[in-house]
């Protein structure tokens, strides 16, 4: 199933998920180096703005994702991985938005709570990748139709399929 939100022939949403899963993944590293290392260096406020921006950016590749799961066809095993997929991502970015809110008053020393916040998210994080990867290398949803090893370039306008 074909990719219905592309930038210059590849999904915009696998194009963009990257960053808030980096963001994301290295905020919880940083909050991991702020309890080893106690309230000595920049950890935790550095982990407080990576959660922003992986928010910001979650939201924004969660819409590019919602477009392309509308157009998974009804009752089948894509539209349910794709479902929760797309559920467990809305709930890793709410756990690190209230993250980032449990910390505004002090980035520098986050509470307990918001520090399972942001573990919690970076858990079910590793989770929903899991099923993103399952929805594209196992069912097949974002590649394009006729996708083939010696496909032209996205850019040559020309169809991945052979003889198209």
């Amino acid at each position: 199933m074909e990719s219905r939100a592309k930038l210059l022939g590849h999904p915009v949403h696998q194009m963009l998920i990257v960053l808030p899963a980096g963001l994301f993944i290295t905020a919880a590293v940083f909050d991991v180096l702020h309890l080893v290392r106690g309230t000595s260096g920049p950890w935790a406020t550095v982990s407080y703005w990576m959660i922003a921006a992986g928010v910001v950016g979650g939201l924004l590749a969660a819409v590019f994702g919602f477009v392309d799961y509308l157009a998974i066809p009804a009752g089948t095993r894509a539209k349910r991985v794709g479902a929760t997929h797309g559920l467990g991502n809305v709930a890793v970015v709410a756990l690190y938005a209230a993250s980032w809110l449990l910390r505004r008053d002090a980035p520098e020393s986050p509470s307990g709570l918001a520090l399972a916040c942001s573990f919690a998210g970076v858990a079910l994080a590793a989770v929903t990748a899991w099923l993103g990867g399952e929805l594209v290398d196992r069912l097949g949803v974002g590649v394009d139709d006729g996708a083939h090893l010696d496909a032209p370039s996205s850019l040559s306008g020309e169809p991945a399929r052979r003889g198209a």
